[in-house]
């Protein structure tokens, strides 16, 4: 295979790089296509357009196939924790036992959050959507610690990752406590990182809590499956704003924005709402189940299939089994639950789904988790921020320690030619 792709414009043939993945992936190089032919290349969206090189996250839609630098998220599900995943996407290796003790005490020890902060807290109204408040509050963070993130000063740097991981679960549920009026929990440092924020979230000055290790594991490795997706629209995000050498708090704030869009972050949101309508409407799942085999009937069922998947969701065989060992550790008798339940054994076994690979993926079973344990549906995205952010961070500390350039797409103009300004009184 030659090492080099062939253009022709205008009469003339231009050499363009191939580049090659480790795995096989191959790319076009075209940094140098405007400078020898003066064009650019029209890619909407950026679906066919390599915007980086990583060595973070592989990932095989058609086969299935996701892997943290190199290790199958089957194993790191199985076998690894969420902080210890944390460390490996952030930084390049499964850290030794030392290494991981170190890192876990660090992220423990700065939980709690600067009591002024509270201030800001306060000033939301109750019925405020808790990504809003959660993006600002970390946005604040920058008021808060404002030495610049010196991308060669190892030691704030990484005091920076360290508060972002530590202080993110607790904003997540001051935004709850937030919505329903109640006084906000403290951090248990005695806890593990899942079962603290499950502390945080569900705990009530007038009675105990214990958090339930079921639960707990469960939310452990949710969080281990959300942790990176490659180059998707908030990982972008966080890259392109960190190109600006803004800090890192100013570009997970940026990145928490882009995840909170409905076409982004809310899969897992839109199941519940229509198992929801379901029910609503008696409850009737082979109703449903028909009306999305009929394309003329508008409705599609949420949670089956994804867009980068042709096969089946890797993630969603992991945390199938969680799902089931919650809801029986919980004894919940929900009939949305069991809407789902029922949805679940249609799709798996009815021949149309089978064909067309429409298994449920892992934004279906994560709103199954979510609604049994309690965490309402507006804080489904939340959650998917919380296990994204090791993600969100590696990104951008691969994008500092390679000396990427500012990012600046480039546009077709399509407005109008130069026109002469016409006076008020004469348009």
């Amino acid at each position: 295979m030659s090492n080099f792709a062939e253009i022709t414009l205008e009469g003339k043939t231009y050499q363009l790089p191939i580049v090659i993945g480790t795995e096989g992936e191959k790319a076009i190089d075209i940094t140098k296509l405007r400078d020898m032919t003066g064009y650019i290349t029209l890619d909407s969206g950026y679906k066919n357009t390599g915007a980086t090189k990583s060595a973070i996250t592989f990932l095989d839609g058609d086969k299935g196939i996701l892997r943290y630098r190199g290790y199958p998220i089957e194993q790191l599900a199985e076998k690894s924790s969420f902080l210890e995943v944390a460390f490996l996407l952030i930084y390049g290796y499964l850290p030794k036992a030392e290494e991981l003790k170190k890192f876990v005490y660090e992220v423990t020890t700065h939980t709690l959050v600067n009591e002024d902060v509270k201030k800001i807290y306060s000033g939301f109204p109750v019925n405020a959507h808790p990504m809003g408040v959660l993006c600002a509050l970390v946005s604040s963070l920058s008021a808060f610690y404002p030495i610049p993130t010196d991308i060669k000063n190892t030691e704030i740097v990484d005091l920076t990752i360290y508060r972002l991981l530590a202080k993110v679960p607790t904003l997540a549920a001051w935004t709850y406590k937030n919505s329903q009026g109640h006084p906000v929990n403290y951090p248990k440092n005695n806890l593990s990182y899942a079962a603290n924020f499950l502390h945080m979230m569900f705990s009530l000055p007038v009675e105990d809590y214990e958090v339930n290790p079921v639960v707990a594991d469960a939310l452990d490795k949710l969080l281990i499956l959300h942790a990176d997706h490659e180059q998707n629209c908030s990982t972008s995000t966080v890259r392109l704003a960190g190109s600006s050498h803004v800090t890192l708090y100013a570009a997970i704030a940026a990145g928490i924005s882009a995840l909170w869009g409905p076409l982004h972050g809310g899969a897992n949101q839109e199941v519940l709402e229509m198992l929801e309508a379901i029910r609503a409407d008696g409850g009737n799942v082979k109703k449903y189940i028909e009306k999305a085999k009929d394309k003329n009937s508008g409705f599609r069922l949420m949670g089956f299939g994804h867009r980068v998947y042709k096969n089946f969701d890797p993630r969603a065989k992991i945390i199938k089994k969680a799902c089931d060992d919650v809801l029986k550790a919980l004894g919940v008798h929900d009939p949305i639950l069991d809407i789902a339940q029922e949805l679940e054994q249609a799709a798996l076994n009815d021949s149309y789904f089978i064909e067309r690979k429409l298994y449920p993926n892992v934004d279906f079973y994560s709103g199954i988790i979510y609604k049994a344990i309690g965490i309402p549906t507006n804080m489904f995205t939340v959650m998917f921020a919380i296990g994204r952010l090791p993600g969100w961070i590696a990104q951008w500390r691969e994008m500092r320690l390679d000396g990427e350039p500012i990012s600046r797409p480039r546009q077709i103009y399509i407005g109008e030619k130069q026109r002469d300004y016409v006076p008020i009184d004469q348009r």
